[in-house]
């Protein structure tokens, strides 16, 4: 059985601060099953790698024998969450939250043991409360505080509207560690203020204050910026397991380990052997090989990990081409199409300033040439593979 000392240290894991933490010690030293909350708004959700830091976090606590209570906001999801926002989000309607609710548990339950984690929605206790109850929790903040936050204050300052019923979204968050008697709430870094408000309300109604965890926003492919399917640099955990592999296998070496600490669930023992590994001369990329493996497995299957591997392999380590290009016919009209519109079109890039971009790095092959000619136009009777990346091939036929 682990120490508390040890169990701290899986914990301390890729987690950016942890408030207070000889609270959490005392917690942790009682022995018994503490009360994980971790709230998620209903909004559409398209989960990728970057949300399941936080959700790994929860598994990582329920493997331990804690409590998980997921709490989907259904209520607060009416009001939108204004972090980080500089405008005023426009809230869902029920219907909206509803459907959402529903896909999010489909798709956060790949990572979650569905036996063990108790899912609870906050509009059973907020659709409760009177208006005068809800007068007398918001008696519990002040303005004052309220325009520390970061996103408000920046709002306020350039005179840009809050609306009141903004104020309303952290106030009710911490009302739900009050209702649930939480012990441990997670969230991200930029949910901070938000999380000290559950302590603060649990303070003013009698109840032990929550620690907090706080755990950081994965960086994306590009190495650079936070991993997000806007800037296109994401890795959905609904995607094809030749396409989840093949992308974590483009992670520089570095950036691995960062990967590894936030979203593998092997033990700390075995990361740090395979850094020694490395460190007396073993590739990265076996390292990498095993990562991505997992990451795999964890969303299909072990059988299916192990076929994303062996076609990883086939195609570049022995540079092959991959079995299953998609065949598409695309009509480019007497005028023919130019290249950045015909990737887009063929699904081979988001967007044709994605396109640009892959052709300006040289990312754009045609029958294995490169091609970085962004005035290049296709004509009709074309009938060529097409490659973007390492990853994405398409044989495109044009009329």
């Amino acid at each position: 059985m682990a120490t508390v000392q040890e169990t701290l240290a899986e914990i301390r894991r890729g987690a950016e601060e942890i408030l207070v933490e000889k609270e959490l010690i005392d917690k942790l030293e009682s022995g018994k099953p503490l009360r994980i909350k971790a709230g998620f708004d209903p909004t559409a959700p398209d989960l990728h790698l970057g949300h399941t830091v936080l959700l790994n976090k929860l598994r990582q606590f329920q493997d331990m024998g804690h409590q998980i209570l997921f709490l989907i906001g259904d209520f607060t999801g009416m009001i939108g969450d204004p972090t980080g926002k500089n405008v005023t989000r426009q809230p869902l309607t029920p219907e909206q939250v509803k459907k959402n609710a529903e896909t999010y548990q489909q798709q956060v339950f790949k990572i979650l043991d569905p036996d063990k984690t108790q899912v609870v929605f906050n509009s059973h206790w907020m659709n409760e409360m009177s208006a005068a109850d809800m007068i007398r929790l918001a008696s519990n903040h002040t303005v004052a505080r309220m325009l520390e936050r970061d996103d408000f204050h920046k709002r306020y300052s350039n005179n840009q509207s809050i609306a009141i019923h903004e104020f309303l979204y952290p106030l009710i968050q911490g009302y739900d560690s009050v209702v649930l008697e939480a012990d441990v709430e997670l969230g991200g870094t930029d949910q901070k203020f938000n999380l000290l408000m559950g302590r603060e309300l649990q303070k003013a109604y009698g109840k032990p204050q929550q620690c907090i965890l706080t755990m950081p926003l994965l960086v994306g492919l590009d190495g650079v910026q936070k991993m997000s399917k806007s800037l296109g640099n994401y890795i959905g955990i609904d995607e094809p397991p030749k396409d989840i592999f093949g992308k974590l296998m483009s992670i520089s070496d570095e950036l691995m380990w960062r990967y590894i600490d936030l979203l593998s669930f092997r033990t700390l023992a075995e990361i740090a052997q395979w850094r020694d590994e490395v460190a007396a001369g073993r590739n990265p990329v076996e390292i990498k090989k095993a990562f991505a493996e997992e990451i795999v497995a964890r969303f299909y299957s072990t059988e299916i990990a192990a076929e994303a591997r062996t076609g990883f392999e086939n195609q570049f380590k022995k540079g092959e081409l991959p079995e299953d290009i998609p065949e598409i016919s695309l009509e480019v009209g007497d005028e023919g199409m130019p290249i950045a519109n015909l990737l887009k079109e063929a699904g081979l890039t988001t967007s044709t300033s994605e396109s640009l971009r892959m052709l300006k790095q040289g990312a754009v092959k045609v029958e294995g040439e490169k091609i970085d000619d962004k005035s290049l136009v296709i004509q009709a009777g074309v009938e060529s593979v097409f490659q973007v990346g390492k990853r994405k091939f398409a044989k495109i036929i044009t009329h």
